[in-house]
């Protein structure tokens, strides 16, 4: 910082990079008022420099090569908004070997390559600011890093994709199938034109790894989640949710189970008094139960130009803030010990969709591969009946059984010449 300047740098300027250029202009003087420093953006890196925008920039900021940024010892913070993997990296080590503090909402760069940014940033003594890399507006890396600092978290539920939200909302309250809701929601702009990293559970596990390492310390990877999408889902699974009493969200999970940290996303059934169970539409919503706490929830909107660009700029003040203070300290993510649970152990109810032949004697082999297993069933629907030999769909709920345990009944009932599909599940949760 120089002359009470902190001086910014910014690498891409899509929807995301607009979004923080604008606030930082807009709300420049009541920013540097409140922070006690004034901001200066330096530098713009963009790919193409004659392409025309709808927010206009002095043609003297804007360069095409980012290391004119990373390598500039005037600039102290370096915010990466240009997404992907492989030269958000090379941003990422080039600003902290330089020294320059990075914010950043590249859920996918901290996801895969995290631990080595976080250890790297502390050995330089730089920041890291990823609020918005999460959940966008919703502060929940600041909760669980200095708000909930008391607290041993024992679990996180939580809703992050809102493009599966939005998709299962429509499913449930328009009773739309889930291509055509699918379709609305990229007609709509929540989703993508290919919207696979989002309907697949990935998007979701990319975030879920940044809560373990916020919330428990713990370094776990994508091979350590338990994952599954909503594609499978249908307008009848909806439907028998809502007559067992529960609604069906897409879920990233984490528990720690005495050391074992449990990490999933899938779709789940929540039951409809849960917390999380009313949360609409294109919003994202975490629940976090602390030991001294209590069960909490934050909720608002997950992605979007401003709501994203309104966590990094927050993150830029709260880094100037202790620029100007000459009060920098990494705070880089502290590893714990806690280690990923097997999958085999992960125990859950289950919601189950058979597809059988109407015969006698269906349910008797079904329940007899639950119960060689350990596994009791905790109810039953089946109620379209066309005559004996047809094709109808049974579903029963489990109680609390392993995936080991669930995975060997399912193959042994998906083998029986009764039926006729393979055996659609869903995980449950009460808490």
């Amino acid at each position: 910082m120089a002359n009470g300047t902190i001086k910014i740098g910014l690498i891409g300027l899509g929807t995301v990079g607009s979004g923080v250029y604008r606030l930082l202009t807009e709300k420049n003087a009541d920013l540097s008022e409140r922070v006690g420093a004034r901001f200066e953006i330096k530098r713009v890196c963009v790919k193409n420099g004659a392409k025309k925008r709808d927010i206009k920039i002095p043609k003297e900021l804007l360069s095409t090569d980012f290391n004119e940024i990373i390598s500039d010892p005037e600039i102290d913070i370096v915010v990466e908004s240009i997404g992907g993997t492989t030269d958000a990296r090379k941003i990422f080590d080039g600003a902290i070997a330089n020294g320059k503090h990075v914010v950043t909402a590249n859920k996918a760069l901290l996801a895969e390559h995290g631990y080595e940014i976080f250890k790297k940033a502390r050995e330089k003594n730089v920041l890291i600011g990823f609020e918005a890399s999460a959940c966008a507006a919703i502060p929940i890396i600041k909760v669980l890093r200095e708000s909930l600092l008391a607290n041993d978290i024992l679990f996180v539920n939580a809703i992050v994709n809102g493009t599966c939200n939005y998709i299962l909302t429509r499913m449930a309250e328009d009773s739309m199938d889930f291509a055509d809701a699918l379709k609305l929601a990229q007609e709509k702009g929540f989703a993508e034109a290919d919207p696979t990293l989002d309907i697949d559970g990935s998007d979701s596990a990319h975030k879920l790894v940044l809560l373990a390492l916020t919330a428990f310390g713990a370094h776990i990877t994508d091979k350590d989640i338990l994952k599954e999408g909503i594609t499978g889902i249908t307008k009848r699974d909806i439907e028998y949710a809502k007559e067992l009493g529960y609604t069906i969200k897409l879920l990233a999970i984490l528990r720690n189970n005495c050391g074992r940290l449990e990490a999933r996303v899938h779709p789940t059934l929540l039951p409809k008094d849960h917390m999380l169970a009313d949360i609409r539409n294109e919003f994202n919503a975490i629940q976090v139960k602390g030991d001294a706490c209590g069960s909490l929830m934050f909720s608002g909107k997950g992605a979007g130009m401003m709501p994203t660009a309104s966590a990094m700029v927050s993150d830029i003040a709260e880094i100037a803030k202790k620029v100007a203070r000459h009060a920098v300290r990494s705070e880089s993510i502290k590893f714990d010990s806690a280690k990923p649970e097997s999958r085999d152990d992960m125990e859950t109810r289950h919601y189950l969709r058979f597809t059988v032949v109407d015969v006698p004697g269906v349910m008797a082999k079904i329940s007899k591969a639950l119960g060689d297993n350990g596994i009791s069933i905790a109810s039953i629907i089946q109620k379209e009946r066309y005559g004996e030999g047809e094709v109808v769909p049974v579903v029963l709920t489990t109680h609390a059984a392993s995936e080991k345990k669930i995975g060997t009944a399912l193959r042994h009932i998906d083998g029986l010449d009764c039926v006729k599909a393979k055996t659609f599940r869903i995980r449950m949760i009460e808490a």
